[in-house]
């Protein structure tokens, strides 16, 4: 039979070893264990002493997140301009990717294969055949959901910026490069080597630029953050 006095004690114990944010979640995951046989637990668990407990833990123990940097066009800039002269299929992929991670709002794991071998999915992986390059915009399907049960897809179009840097030249220096050396591999992202990247090459890439503050979701993340500064709606930003 729980008690405030376990409870209590358990927030104690657990915050010396773990972030109070994990033991609050542990905690919840007890509550829901313990409430079909003990109804009274959800109430033990919101009793003066048991929040006092846990919000005096937090003060104590825990540890201020650490929010990744968002990119900027000024860092898209950065990339460009220390990018080498002669520049190498490798780093095409890479500016590719990051300009459209960051004008597309795309996650890094929807452009990259994950380091575990055991994660990897062939069905989840842009293809060749599904770019569409119009004057203007360019597109590619992103890997099916498992929501889709129509299996539609999802597309993602990017547009043509008459600002620096433009993401569709980007694109076509890339898919350029790309079709040249690899005309019969159906992957759309590929290395000099003809292998998909990975999260830790694009991340490796990444810091060859940025210091860790920045990161993949800083994509995603600094795509909004612009879309948002332009006076686009909130509702158009997905």
């Amino acid at each position: 039979q729980p008690t405030i006095d376990t409870l209590s004690s358990f927030i104690t114990y657990m915050c010396h070893h773990l972030e109070p944010r994990s033991a609050r979640t542990y905690l919840s995951g007890i509550v829901n264990e313990l409430e079909p046989f003990y109804p009274s637990t959800r109430e033990i668990r919101q009793s003066h002493l048991v929040t006092r407990t846990l919000k005096g833990s937090f003060r104590r123990f825990s540890s201020p997140l650490l929010h990744k940097q968002p990119l900027t066009r000024a860092h898209l800039l950065t990339i460009m301009d220390q990018t080498p002269r002669h520049i190498t299929h490798d780093h095409l992929l890479f500016c590719a990717q990051v300009e459209s991670g960051f004008f597309g709002l795309l996650r890094l794991g929807e452009l990259v294969w994950p380091d575990k071998v055991a994660l990897r999915d062939f069905l989840k992986l842009s293809m060749r055949l599904s770019v569409v390059l119009t004057d203007d915009t360019y597109g590619f399907e992103l890997a099916r959901e498992k929501a889709d049960d129509r299996f539609e897809g999802n597309v993602v179009l990017i547009q043509h910026s008459e600002l620096s840097p433009d993401p569709l030249t980007t694109f076509q220096q890339y898919l350029a490069s790309r079709d040249q050396r690899f005309p019969t591999h159906p992957q759309l992202w590929l290395r000099a080597s003809g292998s998909v990247p990975t999260r830790s090459w694009f991340i490796s890439m990444l810091h060859g630029f940025f210091p860790k503050s920045i990161a993949g979701h800083s994509m995603c993340a600094g795509g909004t953050t612009s879309l948002a500064a332009a006076g686009v709606p909130p509702d158009r930003i997905r």
